[in-house]
């Protein structure tokens, strides 16, 4: 009997499993959202030298542009989120 409700238990999870890990429907914008001269764009960044975890940096469109990064060219595959 309790094997039963274990069985139940894991064909639930199984079922649910593929919509939990569904990707977002939601389209991503072709370039990144307009905003003042203070708004900060979070995009992913490659890894430092030494290790493989990526980081978000937070950066006006000018500190992009002074890390040589074109904040709408580039938004479409690594922009995270807008601040201010």
């Amino acid at each position: 009997m309790a094997h039963r409700k274990l069985v139940w238990a894991l064909s639930l999870l199984a079922a649910a499993a593929p919509a939990w890990a569904a990707p977002e429907d939601r389209p991503r914008p072709a370039t990144a959202p307009p905003g003042t001269a203070e708004t900060r764009y979070c995009m992913w960044i490659a890894p430092f030298t030494g290790t493989l975890i990526e980081q978000v940096k937070c950066w006006t469109r000018e500190q992009w542009a002074r890390q040589g990064v074109d904040v709408d060219k580039d938004w479409p595959r690594e922009g995270v989120r807008v601040e201010g």
